[in-house]
């Protein structure tokens, strides 16, 4: 960002630096070095020399990089796991820590001094081979003791090769970077792989001594499992014999002859109750003087029906006698006896039926009886067998228990020993380290020169300054009072002079807290004035806001290779621009409020006009209007942008190479001939081509199409794509026409100068600037600073 408290000033000359006291000053001691340039020369060379000397008798050092894939979640081979996976972010990052642990521990370290030979290697503190130190040791009788036990030779290696490994883990993923430094550039490669293949193994060898571990567990635990289980089940079944639980599956047989019974017990209760019905309507009809043989069973008896035949032909043939014999008549006695006779047999075949009735009762209620007596026997024997199953249940759930826990050991027992010959690991190399080409260590031998060099001029500067120092000081004369020094006029005076951003910047609280030093140390009677009241409650113009354009904010195509086949593409051109779908980065941000101030100062314009001027390289500013309109589109924003530089034409240029124009929608907007209607782009964006001729031709022409586009009401905001700074007459002209301004400055030049450069430039059109866009993304073509001014 600028600095407003330390605030740009054209007009005030420098102030004026106080002499030091003591010490040299800088011109001082410019002239002592320049005078001294031969022997500061000579002894940078001297440095730079004895540096590259040191750095060619460093023994050099060569590094490896091999990369493994360490997937904390594991293959699904099996059902079940031995140890739980890891399923939170924190958890699947520990687990990869730990795998980073592994690689570097004394399992894996002793398999490697095993296979490549380490305990041999004098590198690593084997072998017949002795250091430097031990040589120089001794010289003087200080040889150490070599050890002598295999079992203290790879302790030595072991302690050496962990001094030339480092793990890195990259952040954020399952990536971990083995690195290994050797002397030799192939040994190093070759314990790189050594190690990440040991690694592998002893992963592998973990996971089958741990499945083989739990299946012995396993094992160990089956046959007091299953004994304990027979003797449930025996138990078990003892209980049942002794109780009399004899049935099926479902029920016991004592519970289903209870069941018959109350079943035959029911109904041997409707047969006596039938039975005594039909007693009863017997001798109801018998007690009765209506006919005896109305009953239903002597209707449906054929002997009763054969009787009552007879005896209606003997009533019949009674009748006709009495009509023609006399009451005396033996036909007529014997027929009347033989009606009685009939009459009788009638009703003694009908007290068989209700002798009948009387028996069918009489077994029915004894029937019933029977079956009452033996419900009650099996409601007894029910009661005792329920109280005994109190105790079946506790000991079929004992079996129940045995039975699962016995069945799950032993399932579990074979899938481990299963597991034994299965690599449930996921990791794996994803880069095998390969023979280095250059050195790790020592550096290059440039870089030592340089360091010599700089050092050397260093150390020669400061011995040169310190000694003339200390020789100025043994010889310096007495003190002599200073001249008074001029002065300088008052800031009041000056202020007219000054840029008006400056004296707004001034006459904030920081900008005087800042200043109060110079103040203090300044004598009374050269004290500035205090500003006038008017000048510090109203600024005369508002602090322009502040955005950084950055790589970071932007991504690069390349232009003609993604092309659309529909219409142009603004973020393909070939140009750095907006990245997509980050819609509240602090650059959109810092734009949208540029846009809000210009609407605000647009005093309610439907369409404002933005105009965006820099100085140096016109590329860098394009792209900055680019990516502004860009971003004004995201917002639905209805944009219209022109090329208002009609000498360098940067955006003209690209979009001409891109595709044809083609005329507008309205028929009406244009600049020049027909050759520059607008072109419609797939970004929501309508640009304007730079018109030809000379520029006052191409400022009337961007004037009459602001005019119609603002009659017309098609667009929500114009952006210019310059005038191009310095600024001539048309382009004066042209800026009366926009709203407001927005200045980009690139930050490979001074951003103070360039600022004040534009601010020159447009004069009393300085009141418009809205907004600065510091340009990150042009390349430095010099640099220049001034003090701490710069953002």
């Amino acid at each position: 960002m600028l600095d407003y408290n330390q605030p740009i000033d054209r007009a005030r000359p420098e102030a004026p630096q106080r002499k030091p006291q003591a010490g040299f000053s800088v011109l001082e001691l410019a002239n002592l070095l320049w005078r001294r340039k031969v022997a500061i020369a000579a002894a940078a060379l001297l440095g730079a020399t004895l540096a590259v000397t040191i750095g060619k008798s460093l023994t050099p050092r060569y590094t490896a990089t091999a990369q493994l894939y360490v997937d904390p979640r594991e293959l699904q081979l099996v059902d079940r796991e031995l140890t739980p996976r890891a399923q939170d972010v924190s958890g699947m990052s520990m687990v990869v820590e730990s795998q980073a642990r592994l690689i570097t521990s004394n399992s894996v370290l002793l398999q490697v001094i095993e296979q490549a030979g380490l305990d041999k290697d004098p590198e690593f503190g084997g072998g017949e081979g002795a250091s430097l130190m031990s040589s120089l040791l001794g010289l003087i009788g200080l040889q150490p003791r070599a050890p002598s036990e295999k079992k203290e030779v790879q302790l030595a290696a072991l302690d050496a090769l962990n001094k030339h490994i480092t793990i890195r883990k990259t952040e954020k993923s399952f990536i971990v970077d083995i690195e290994v430094w050797s002397t030799d550039p192939a040994k190093a490669a070759m314990l790189a792989n050594t190690l990440t293949n040991a690694y592998l193994a002893e992963s592998r060898n973990s996971q089958a001594s741990a499945a083989r571990r739990a299946t012995s567990d396993l094992s160990s635990r089956l046959k007091e499992l299953r004994e304990r289980l027979r003797n449930a089940e025996t138990a078990l079944a003892t209980y049942k014999a002794q109780n009399n639980f004899v049935g099926t599956q479902d029920t016991l047989i004592s519970d289903q002859q209870l069941s018959a019974s109350n079943q035959r017990l029911a109904a041997a209760r409707a047969a006596t109750m039938d039975a005594q019905a039909r007693l009863d309507q017997i001798e109801a009809s018998r007690r009765t003087a209506a006919d005896a043989g109305a009953i239903p069973e002597a209707l449906q008896s054929p002997t009763i029906a054969n009787l009552r035949a007879q005896y209606a032909d003997a009533r019949k043939k009674y009748a006709e006698q009495a009509g023609e014999l006399g009451p005396r008549h033996p036909a007529l006695r014997q027929t009347e006896k033989q009606v009685e006779d009939l009459k009788r047999t009638i009703n003694e075949e009908i007290d068989r039926f209700a002798q009948s009735a009387k028996n069918d009762l009489t077994r029915a209620r004894d029937f019933e009886a029977s079956l009452n007596r033996a419900l009650e026997a099996q409601k007894r024997q029910s009661v005792q067998l329920s109280q005994a199953a109190v105790r079946l249940r506790e000991l079929e759930r004992e079996a129940d228990a045995s039975r699962d826990v016995y069945q799950s050991f032993l399932k579990r027992s074979r899938e481990t020993e299963e597991q034994e010959s299965l690599n449930t690991s996921a990791a794996r190399v994803i880069g095998e380290a390969t023979v280095p080409q250059r050195r790790s260590f020592p550096p290059a031998m440039s870089l030592f020169a340089m360091i010599g060099f700089i050092f050397g001029a260093v150390a020669a500067s400061s011995w040169f300054a310190a000694a003339e120092l200390l020789f100025a000081g043994a010889t310096a004369p007495a003190p002599t009072p200073a001249r008074p020094q001029r002065t300088p006029a008052p800031d009041a005076t000056r202020a007219p002079q000054r840029p008006r951003a400056a004296e707004a910047s001034e006459a904030s609280p920081p900008q005087q807290v800042s200043r109060a030093p110079e103040v203090a140390q300044a004598p009374p009677e050269l004290a500035a004035p205090p500003l006038q009241p008017s000048m510090v409650e109203k600024p005369l113009i508002e602090k322009p806001l502040i955005a950084r354009l950055q790589e970071a904010d932007v991504i690069h195509t390349l232009g003609a290779i993604l092309a659309t086949g529909g219409g142009i593409d603004l973020t393909r051109l070939g140009w750095p621009t907006l990245r997509p779908g980050f819609p509240l980065t602090t650059l959109l941000n810092a734009w949208r409020d540029m846009r809000t101030a210009v609407a605000r100062r647009a005093d309610g314009k439907a369409m404002p006009v933005i105009a965006l001027v820099g100085t140096g390289e016109t590329t860098g500013r394009s792209v900055t209007a680019l990516n502004f309109a860009l971003a004004a589109a995201r917002d639905g924003a209805r944009v219209l942008m022109i090329d208002a530089d009609h000498q360098a034409r940067s955006l003209s240029n690209k979009l001409n190479r891109r595709g044809k124009s083609e005329p507008s929608r309205l028929g009406w907007l244009s600049i020049g001939g027909k050759d520059a209607r607008e072109i419609k782009t797939v970004n929501g964006i309508s640009v304007l081509p730079a018109a030809g001729g000379d520029a006052g031709k191409a400022t009337d022409a961007i004037r009459k199409a602001i005019a119609q586009a603002r009659a017309a009401g098609g667009y929500d905001l114009v952006i210019l794509d310059g005038p191009a700074v310095p600024l001539s007459a048309g382009g004066r002209k042209l800026l009366d026409e926009t709203d407001a301004l927005v200045a980009v400055l690139p930050t490979s030049l001074d951003i103070n100068d360039s600022l004040e450069e534009i601010l020159t430039a447009l004069g009393r059109a300085e009141r418009k600037l809205v907004g600065v866009v510091l340009d990150e993304l042009t390349p430095a073509a010099q640099t220049r600073q001034r003090g701490r001014q710069y953002a």
